[in-house]
């Protein structure tokens, strides 16, 4: 790895987790759900309220790795005039307040695809985006975008499963960086809860094989769920949980009420501090 690639955000981050002794909490949110003031509010107020990273999921009209929750979160954004342009311009906005937390953009290639290779990369850098997590494209499809974004100086997180054997691990962390996303169960998001034991053992011998850090999704939907995978891996990654709350603030036509932006604030705080062991 590179000297560049060794002293981005995410590696700075997870290094200070590290020496504050303790899991990180990494947020997934749709940008622009439930639309773009909302969304604004929300993303930009994440790391006081105790986000260490923050996934941004890139509205995609057909995120099939997805449970029901965030394929709604996509479609509300959508419907509301949200696209890959506009999540970079969320993110500057994140950045002009905040140059310090890692975004991590995830979802879909087609998106992507479609806004041009160069043209993103170039734009994603810009605005201040650190990592990209592709669930559609893996890692016989290097040459499609990974390569090309590490040479862009963004990170390429790997996503590893209950599935990922001896045979296929060496090739999933092939060019991966920033960190390994270890999704904790079969199946799609927010649908099953996380098993415990099973979790602690993979992320050890994840860890036998990288020395990056591993953090753990998938299945984390109360703050003492996020503090028990924040003890065995380097961070527990919370969406489904987090978009419900967003649900939860709009009215039976789809509109979000005046408190929509802060009580889902109040849970991510919640979460925080269950990793922070409060």
């Amino acid at each position: 790895m590179s000297g560049a690639q060794a002293d981005g955000r995410i590696e700075r981050r997870f290094a200070a987790l590290k020496e504050e002794g303790r899991g990180g909490l990494v947020t997934f949110v749709t940008a622009g759900d439930p639309n773009e003031a909302v969304s604004r509010e929300i993303v930009l107020g994440l790391p006081a309220a105790g986000a260490d990273l923050i996934e941004l999921g890139m509205p995609f009209s057909d995120p099939m790795a997805d449970g029901p929750s965030v394929q709604a979160s996509s479609l509300r954004a959508l419907a509301n005039g949200a696209s890959l342009r506009s999540t970079l311009s969320l993110v500057r906005d994140f950045r002009a307040t905040d140059d310090d937390t890692p975004i991590i953009l995830m979802g879909y290639y087609n998106p992507i695809y479609i806004y041009g290779v160069d043209a993103f990369l170039r734009d994603a850098k810009e605005a201040g985006i650190d990592g990209l997590i592709l669930v559609d494209l893996p890692p016989e499809e290097d040459a499609e975008l990974c390569l090309p974004a590490i040479e862009a100086g963004i990170r390429w997180i790997r996503l590893a499963t209950p599935t990922t054997d001896e045979v296929r691990l060496p090739k999933v962390l092939n060019n991966a960086s920033g960190f390994v996303y270890y999704v904790s169960i079969l199946g799609i998001t927010g649908t099953a809860s996380v098993p415990e034991q099973a979790t602690r053992e993979a992320v050890a011998y994840l860890k036998s094989h990288t020395d990056l850090p591993v953090a753990v999704g998938f299945g984390i939907k109360t703050p003492e769920m996020a503090a028990t995978i924040s003890r065995n891996a380097d961070a527990a990654v919370v969406g489904s949980a987090i978009v419900d709350r967003v649900l939860d603030g709009l009215d039976e036509n789809g509109v979000p009420g005046p408190g929509t932006a802060q009580n889902v604030l109040d849970f991510v705080r919640e979460l925080a501090d269950g990793v922070r062991g409060k």
